[in-house]
């Protein structure tokens, strides 16, 4: 069971993903994550794209294939994987799709996460995070026990700036430019699955387990 997260950022695609990896027993390949542990390892696809990063300019996607496929053809990838963060553009779906045809194989679900934008700017612009720790609180979900105080350390909480409003309004309009047509590209091949993200968490869960199948 091969399957692709989609979303705004915010919706709470990276949290499914997770509980799907561990229902389904099956890796969460995230690609932020693929890039760190191949960096931090020193290995030759990480001094590859660190090269580009420290010149400033962006991994091709080639070389971001590359290394997710590194990654999925591990053993423990064989009875499929949950990719999150990857593909983001209809150009990397495509050099994706072209990969895994060489294989004879293809993406079986396409999950998105559907949350409407004034929803995530609210979501987002609620959370908290610890100074110290980096424990993080949501003033409506997730409250401290003291307002503005860190359960674990005692230290401030403060509003990150990748949450403030203006921030999360701009990683949106980023996300309808470029990832957005993800979900024509991928209801064009009829493995496009909606899941109404504006649900409790637990309620989001058992939707896509009703889609997958126990």
């Amino acid at each position: 069971m091969k399957i692709i997260m989609l979303g705004a950022p915010g919706a709470g695609k990276g949290t499914q993903a997770i509980q799907i990896a561990e229902k389904y027993r099956i890796p969460h390949v995230s690609t932020g994550d693929l890039f760190r542990s191949n960096i931090s390892n020193n290995t030759e696809l990480g001094k590859e794209a660190k090269g580009y990063m420290d010149a400033g300019k962006l991994v091709p996607d080639e070389l971001t294939v590359r290394m997710l496929f590194d990654r999925v053809s591990k053993d423990d990838c064989a009875n499929g994987y949950v990719l999150d963060g990857f593909p983001r553009t209809i150009a990397q779906a495509e050099v994706l799709e072209a990969e895994l045809a060489k294989r004879n194989d293809k993406i079986d679900y396409a999950i998105d996460v559907e949350v409407p934008d004034e929803n995530i700017v609210k979501r987002m612009g609620g959370r908290r995070a610890c100074v110290k720790c980096g424990a993080t609180y949501h003033i409506e979900h997730v409250p401290p026990k003291q307002e503005g105080i860190c359960d674990h350390c005692g230290s401030e909480l403060v509003l990150r700036a990748d949450d403030a409003p203006e921030t999360v309004l701009k990683r949106l309009q980023v996300y309808h430019e470029q990832t957005q047509p993800l979900i024509d590209f991928y209801g064009s091949r009829n493995i496009l699955h909606e899941i109404d993200g504006t649900q409790d968490m637990n309620q989001v869960f058992a939707d896509i387990v009703k889609l997958l199948g126990e």
